[in-house]
Parts: structure tokens; C-alpha cells; sequence
């Protein structure tokens, strides 16, 4: 499940999302869609489905590969 306030890693970068930057979840949609903010206080609407959780980049005619993302996970303090 992705909340407000999530982070995620980017495990599979472009030009617009940095591989191994952690983003933040903005807004829920609804259970499929949400948003990730990004450094300059914009969004890019992102999905988690059965594939994963990503921003598809499908309206750029192929030219650039979708940003692939996983949550990070929090430690425990002992």
C-alpha cells in the first residue's frame, strides 16, 4: 500500500527521475494512482499495480524509458 508522505527509491532512472534519488509521495488518487513530487514542487502521476510501482513515459513515442521505483523501507531503532 503507498501513502502521503512514502518514500521511494528510483531503481530504474531517466532524464526526469535520478536512479538512486529517493522521492516523495504526494497525493493519493485513488488505490492505482498517485502522486511523486519532484525537487522543483511539481508532481508526476505515478502507478502501482502488478508490475510495480512506476511513472510510464509511453506518450514520448518510445523515446524514453518509463522511472521505476520500489518503497523504502524503514529501520527500527533498537
Amino acid at each position: 500500500m503507498i501513502n502521503t508522505g512514502d518514500k521511494l527509491i528510483c531503481t530504474n532512472g531517466n532524464p526526469f527521475f535520478v536512479e538512486g534519488q529517493v522521492y516523495t509521495v504526494g497525493s493519493i488518487i485513488n488505490q492505482k494512482f498517485f502522486e511523486i513530487e519532484v525537487e522543483d514542487g511539481d508532481h508526476w502521476y505515478a502507478t502501482k499495480d502488478s508490475e510495480g510501482i512506476y511513472v510510464r513515459f509511453n506518450s514520448l513515442k518510445g523515446n524514453m524509458s518509463d522511472a521505476w521505483f520500489t518503497k523504502v523501507k524503514l529501520q527500527a531503532h533498537a
